[in-house]
């Protein structure tokens, strides 16, 4: 049994002023080949399926093809999409001829020239493989759901969780796919597009609004017959011509099942459509004021504004300034990517002062630098370390700048250990030390999970802010909730 597997991932924020090139995927891992099968072992969703077929016990060929991970920036340029794209057809021609296909894409790629990164790239594979060839993909439950997706696809099955779980997403959809090979299952899909956009605030599925649509989507996947229920509240910063939430149900040859239960996921979320719009995000001055007055720490101060992992350039100073503007208790943890800084910091040396402008150089809409008086505390000359499930990490040159009791870290490039506590300890502080830490995420706290006290959710301005309406709207589909109050939902 041949089976060709891939992975091309990248979340676009389409009001980043950011460009996503190959070098962005070739700082996350860029991977052909056996070196595939080398490094991604319990890494993602393609890390879930080398586990599952692993067990499988007919003798397997698998066909690696490309590993193309971008996290989320701007977006993807004409020629690295076209670079991806190219890859993925050579290498599943010369595959050929295969059983199956299992990709690995995140939902919420879009390009200079083409709205539908995955619906292109899915087409491409289906024009290779022909019509009989199952394709199995795993997604981020924040794609953008398209036609062209599920007209291409076998099955499209996202993350249960927020924070994600990408190895458990490989190995679900990987045990569907394993199921059509050996004559178990016909996998059919019914899907809904919901007319609606939400800010971030709500999307953890541990508690309200979200946990309430994703319980029901696990209570119905107890339904005989019934393989996967899958939600896609989309990322909100996604800016085309399709955009929106949906839902997809997967069932066992039963299209009236997956009809009915189609029809009350897409119901249920429209039902809490307010309640997605609930907030606690505070000023910024107001957040700094709570977390010096807090008890103890460690207290994490959420920049959602900024949100790295969102697709924004990780260079706002909004906090920064309102650190600088209050008396503070306790060191206060800042991450920053600033390349000029950096450099900057290196000449100067450990130990040495310096006066520098920080920020505000890639997002210049909702962010302006900020003037820093401090000393060069440490420096890194490169640092790459395995962050498990995440990958490899390279986080290049690092610098620390001490300025009174706060203490910044300086990336040269945007980098997923921006919000993980390696960052610090690499460059020899302590996070039990600390009173506060910013994180760049609105939703990725977990990493700071043993020391956390307390969590902040700051109204920060920026290209992954929660007011979805300072943004200009060009391509969504009109109208929408809530950018248009009187768009109807109807069955």
């Amino acid at each position: 049994m041949r089976i060709a597997i891939a992975e091309i991932a990248q979340e676009t924020d389409s009001f980043s002023p950011l460009t996503a090139e190959l070098k962005d995927f070739e700082a996350y891992g860029l991977y052909s080949g056996p070196e595939i099968l080398e490094r991604m072992p319990g890494v993602g969703p393609l890390g879930g399926f080398l586990e599952v077929a692993a067990a499988q016990p007919a003798p397997l060929t698998i066909l690696p093809i490309i590993r193309a991970f971008g996290s989320a920036g701007g977006t993807i340029t004409v020629a690295t999409f076209e670079f991806l794209l190219a890859k993925l057809v050579e290498g599943l021609k010369q595959s050929l001829p295969v059983d199956a296909v299992f990709l690995s894409l995140h939902g919420a790629a879009a390009s200079a020239n083409e709205d539908d990164v995955e619906g292109a790239l899915l087409q491409a594979a289906r024009n290779v493989v022909g019509s009989k060839v199952p394709i199995v993909v795993a997604l981020d439950h924040h794609a953008n759901i398209t036609q062209l997706m599920v007209d291409c696809a076998n099955a499209l099955i996202g993350h249960e969780t927020q924070p994600h779980d990408p190895p458990a997403t490989g190995r679900k959809a990987a045990k569907v796919l394993f199921r059509i090979l050996r004559g178990e299952i016909q996998p059919v899909i019914r899907w809904r597009k919901i007319p609606m956009i939400t800010p971030q605030d709500q999307f953890l599925t541990l508690e309200g609004p979200m946990k309430e649509w994703f319980d029901l989507a696990r209570q119905m996947e107890q339904c005989k017959g019934v393989l996967d229920v899958s939600p896609y509240p989309m990322q909100p910063w996604l800016d085309v011509a399709e955009g929106g939430w949906a839902v997809i149900v997967h069932t066992d040859n039963d299209l009236e099942l997956a009809r009915v239960l189609t029809n009350e996921m897409a119901e249920k979320a429209w039902s809490l459509r307010d309640r997605f719009w609930v907030s606690a995000r505070v000023a910024p001055a107001e957040a700094i004021r709570q977390a010096v007055a807090a008890k103890q720490g460690l207290v994490i101060l959420s920049d959602t504004g900024d949100s790295v992992f969102g697709g924004a350039p990780g260079d706002s100073t909004c906090i920064l300034r309102a650190l600088l503007d209050q008396p503070l208790e306790g060191p206060a943890y800042v991450p920053m990517v600033d390349a000029e800084a950096v450099n900057a910091a290196i000449a100067a040396g450990v130990g040495a002062p310096i006066a520098i402008a920080l920020g505000g150089k890639m997002d210049c809409v909702f962010s302006q630098p900020v003037q820093v008086t401090g000393k060069v505390a440490a420096i890194s000359h490169g640092f790459t370390v395995d962050l498990h499930d995440r990958g490899i990490c390279d986080l290049g040159r690092t610098a620390l700048l001490q300025v009174g009791s706060i203490y910044i870290a300086l990336l040269q490039h945007r980098s997923f250990a921006i919000n993980h506590p390696v960052l610090y300890s690499h460059l020899g502080l302590e996070i039990a030390d600390a009173k506060m830490v910013v994180v760049k995420t609105a939703s990725n706290f977990q990493f700071f999970q043993r020391w956390r006290k307390d969590l902040i959710r700051v109204d920060s301005p920026g290209t992954t802010q929660s007011d979805l309406t300072a943004f200009q709207w060009k391509r969504v589909l009109r109208p929408i909730y809530p950018l248009d109050p009187s768009a109807k939902f109807s069955m």
